[in-house]
């Protein structure tokens, strides 16, 4: 592999190789990121239909505020940055309140709001815990964003377990997978992702490391595999392939690897990830991109026909070796990925087919310090600073402001865009954006 040229942005390439291996390879050929709900109307997962922060028929307000297009507002208890999902008439939170017994006690909840009103449908305890150690002091205990598949909503509170409720609140399974040892006691955050009638729970700490996934019916173990890795907190991605099998790409600071959906064997890796990873991987195109940037910065674009260690060979596309996103994760969409500098608001957008930038480190209004993911509909890129400003810019090859909004709260959890609406969950509210 040698090292292109380019004026701000390093980017690894063997175009030649990778062309060659595109012929041998047609056959198995894969499709986009497997649409984890089935269905694109929905926004059952933090990371929306298509697993790459995008809705494909959304179209949100592109001004709004507390006072300004918002058709409702409620107050959520507790502390969490989780982010809301929406499924029909539900939009779903989770959150961590504290119990008055004087010991530290914390009531891990699901809580249900009427979409259309606002109203809370029920509000269900999972369970009440100690946890176990602390936090870094800008997460809380309730970071994981729930999923849903219109059948059943699952809750993940790391150590204190997973759960599986009915639509109505009802719980039907709940899975215990001990206690989590995060890096410096930064707290966890990873969320599962739910495919099929399988649900993947990601295990990334400073103990024994695991992948897991479930029976999403029964909650029951269908495979758990080891994994050499240090605290993660990135969030599993589901990438279907053309044959019908399904892979399941993750992050990790020793390697990004892909493993088989129906057995959890891992089936390729390449190391040059940077410490503690957090953002989560994207996919379209038969490519999947992963990245990292704390204390250092890598991002990968990969084709999943590889196995073994595909470090160096053909099918590592491309690399970024500056710019790269650390707490946010990045966004795909129209063929293109755009993601911040560490958890700046600093703004690089490329082409995934080689890796050409359309721009880089553009410095956005009104983002500065983010933790949210960007997301995209109708045509817009939505971004959010930890203050609770939301920047809307046209997806262009030109970062073009629309509107720069204030939410008068802070904002760590990523928006969801589904129908005609935008889901905020704030430092203490969550807010229905929409055209009324």
């Amino acid at each position: 592999m040698t090292q292109a040229s380019h004026t701000t942005m390093p980017i690894m390439r063997n175009r030649f190789h990778a062309f060659i291996l595109s012929l041998l390879l047609l056959p198995v050929a894969l499709v986009t990121a497997e649409r984890a709900d089935g269905n694109e109307q929905q926004w059952g997962h933090w990371r929306g239909p298509t697993g790459n922060g995008e809705s494909l028929t959304a179209t949100p307000p592109k001004e709004f505020g507390p006072g300004k297009n918002c058709r409702w507002k409620q107050p959520i208890p507790g502390r969490g940055s989780s982010s809301p999902v929406v499924w029909n008439d539900q939009v779903f939170v989770t959150t961590a309140t504290p119990v008055c017994d004087g010991r530290g006690t914390l009531d891990f909840r699901i809580l249900c709001y009427d979409r259309k009103t606002g109203t809370k449908q029920w509000d269900q305890s999972c369970i009440k815990a100690i946890p176990h150690e602390g936090t870094h002091s800008t997460n809380g205990y309730a970071s994981a964003s729930p999923c849903t598949n219109g059948r059943y909503i699952y809750a993940h509170f790391g150590s204190q377990g997973l759960y599986c409720l009915t639509m109505d609140g009802k719980p039907v399974w709940d899975h215990d997978f001990g206690d989590m040892h995060t890096r410096n006691e930064f707290g966890e955050g990873s969320s599962p992702t739910l495919v099929d009638d399988k649900i993947v729970v990601p295990w990334d700490h400073e103990g024994p490391s695991h992948l897991f996934c479930l029976n999403a019916e029964t909650g029951e173990t269908l495979w758990d595999i080891p994994r050499d890795e240090p605290t993660c907190w990135a969030t599993p991605l589901i990438v279907a392939l053309k044959d019908g099998t399904k892979q399941v790409a993750m992050n990790g600071q020793n390697a990004a690897r892909g493993y088989d959906l129906a057995s959890g064997k891992e089936l390729w890796k390449c190391g040059g990830q940077t410490m503690r990873p957090v953002a989560s991987a994207v996919s379209d195109d038969g490519l999947v991109l992963i990245g990292s940037g704390f204390r250092g910065s890598f991002l990968g674009c990969f084709d999943l026909t590889g196995s073994g260690n595909i470090q160096g060979s053909p099918h590592v596309h491309w690399t970024v070796s500056r710019n790269t996103p650390d707490i946010a994760s990045p966004l795909l969409h129209d063929g293109r990925i755009w993601f911040y500098k560490g958890k700046t608001g600093l703004l690089t957008c490329i082409s995934i087919k080689d890796g050409t930038p359309l721009y880089e480190q553009k410095r956005i209004e009104g983002i500065n310090y983010t933790y949210a993911s960007p997301v995209a509909a109708d045509g817009h890129i939505y971004m959010t600073d930890r203050s609770g400003t939301i920047t809307v810019i046209r997806d262009g090859s030109d970062p073009v402001i629309v509107a720069v909004n204030d939410m008068e709260q802070g904002v760590d959890a990523t928006p969801a865009p589904v129908g005609n609406e935008l889901f905020i969950r704030g430092e203490n509210t969550l807010f229905c954006i929409a055209n009324d």
